[in-house]
Order: C-alpha cells, then structure tokens, then sequence
C-alpha cells in the first residue's frame, strides 16, 4: 500500500500546478515515503487539465479526475478521497499558498502520535480582512458548537488516516465542517498543527463573500443531519410535544376562567373570541403536524438503513 496520498483540488491554477508538484517532489524525495498524487480538476476553464496531463507523465505516480463543471471543494474532496490508497492522506490547495514542507510532519503526526485526523492553523494569514475576519467569527461559532478545540477549520491543510477518509461523505460546502463530521462519525482524536500561509503568488481567490452565508447555513444543515440523521423523532418529536403541550395548556386554562366566570356571575368573553384560543389552536395543529413529520422521518429511516451507514473499526468472525 502506498504510504500517503496528496488530494489537490484545482480550479484555474494553470500557473501554479507545475511549480507546486515540483515542490512537493522536493521535499518528498528525502523522506523516503511512497506518495500518490490525486488531482481533481473541478470544471477548470483554463489550461490546467492539460498541464495535469503533461505532469502524469512526469514518473511521478499521478491519478486524475477531471469534472465536466465546476462542482465545488466539497465535490472536489469527497472525489479524490474515494481514489486514494495511502496510508495517511494529506489535502492541500492547489494556490500554492499551503505550504509542502508540512507533508512529513503531518504524516508523523498520524502514523507516530496516533490522531484520527490533523488540521492546519494559519496563524499568520496574508488574505484581506474581508475574509479573515468572518472566518475568525463561523471558527469560534464552530468551535462553540462542536467542542472541537481547532482555531481554522476552513484551513485546506489537512492530514487524515486512512478509514476516516472512507468512511465519511462530504457535500455542498461542508469541507470546512470535516472535524466535525469525522467527529461525529467517531473519529475523535483530532489535533491540529500551526502551518505556514504564504501569499497568493498567481491569479485570485476563487471564494467570495456568498461562502460565509452558505458556510453558516451549512453549518446548521450539517449540525442537524448528523445530530438527528439516525433518531429524526428525537428532534421534531419534541419539538411537537412542547408545541401541542402549550397548546392543550391554553385551551384548558380558557375553559378553566370561562367556567369560573359563569360560577362567579361575571362577564367572560367567547373562548372563540380571543386571540389566545387562535394561538392555541395553531399550537396544537403544528405539533401534530411535527409529530407526523417524526414519524414520517423514522419511516423513511428505518425503511433505507444499510450496514454501511455503521463506521466499523473492528471485525472478529468466528470460526473463520
């Protein structure tokens, strides 16, 4: 087996793809690690895949996917994963603003000190505080939500054992979120390590502002699916409990003061004339709607669960 897989995704980097694997030869070609290289070509516009293909000739071993459009990082990510064979696998962009230098340290720390999965902290940034900023609020409001001490989830440099790579599924834009979906897909040693961020050298940033509005939404989506992915009743079972609770409560405490106004001879209101009996009646209609909606969900669930919706680490077969 090979013992690293290198994963860059490339968007219109035709300046850089050369200068970038001739670096990553360099530092490699000391350590003495079997490596791959696992180029995804996300729908680039420009010269890249050409390049691509002059660089697989290079004696390096080099496999490649080329997208027919633009699909996104996540696409990009969850694509070169399933091709890989490394024993460790190392995901960087393809900008050269991740430095290669960190390969053999992030390789120690998944083969030596045992983590599941390493990210990088660019501590010291050269990007605009257009981008630093909102990103240093979606990490702390990440960090607040998953318990996962990491100060850059977004950070491209990453390093992954091997059975977290193949046993998690990243989409949308959720690759900024992967601490946190291999944590909850049971990978919880998860460390992370300072690295060096060098300037853009070539072309533009690809990610405008839009990405934090979908990074945030993101965030919500994956927080739900994989909370509640297994249990939905557990979310909108509640939900409609507390719901069709307080309805029933304001119903009966209606009845309760229009029987204790006739006892006492006062003037009381038609029930149905009062805004809060409107109020319960919509509580109590969505919290039976919010049960059916758990039930529906469990369903569903129980009706396409598979074997390989379960990470196993171990397997013992007896007799075998």
């Amino acid at each position: 087996m090979t013992q690293l897989s290198i994963v860059i995704p490339v968007y219109n980097e035709e300046e850089s793809l050369a200068e970038l694997q001739a670096w990553i030869s360099q530092v490699m070609e000391p350590s003495g690690l079997s490596y791959e290289l696992v180029y995804v070509d996300d729908g680039s516009s420009d010269g890249s895949w050409s390049i691509i293909q002059d660089l697989s000739r290079k004696g390096i071993c080099v496999k490649a996917v080329r997208f027919f459009r633009n699909y996104g990082k996540s696409a990009a990510l969850d694509t070169g994963f399933a091709r890989t064979s490394g024993e460790v696998v190392i995901t960087m962009d393809a900008d050269l603003q991740d430095s290669p230098e960190e390969i053999p340290e992030l390789y120690r720390m998944i083969k030596e000190d045992g983590f599941d999965l390493v990210s990088g902290w660019k501590r010291k940034r050269y990007d605009p505080l257009s981008k630093t900023l909102p990103s240093r609020f979606f990490n702390r409001v990440t960090r607040l939500l998953s318990g996962i001490k990491l100060h850059d989830f977004n950070c491209g440099l990453k390093a992954y054992d091997q059975k977290v790579v193949k046993n998690i599924h990243i989409y949308g834009e959720m690759h900024r979120y992967i601490p946190l979906i291999a944590k909850w897909n049971g990978f919880s040693r998860i460390g992370e390590k300072e690295v060096a961020h060098r300037p853009r050298k070539y072309g533009s940033t690809k990610f405008g502002l839009e990405r934090f509005v979908h990074g945030f939404l993101d965030l919500i989506s994956v927080s739900f699916v994989n909370r509640y992915r297994k249990n939905p009743m557990h979310f909108f079972g509640l939900l409609g409990t507390l719901s069709f609770v307080s309805g029933l409560f304001i119903t009966v405490w209606l009845i309760f003061e229009k029987i204790r106004g006739l006892r006492l001879g006062l003037h009381v209101r038609e029930i149905t004339s009062q805004p809060l009996f409107f109020l319960a009646l919509v509580a109590l209609i969505v919290g039976v709607q919010l049960f059916l909606t758990g039930f529906l969900a469990e369903m569903m669930t129980s009706s396409t669960a598979q074997k390989s919706d379960y990470n196993i680490e171990e397997e013992i077969n007896a007799g075998s």
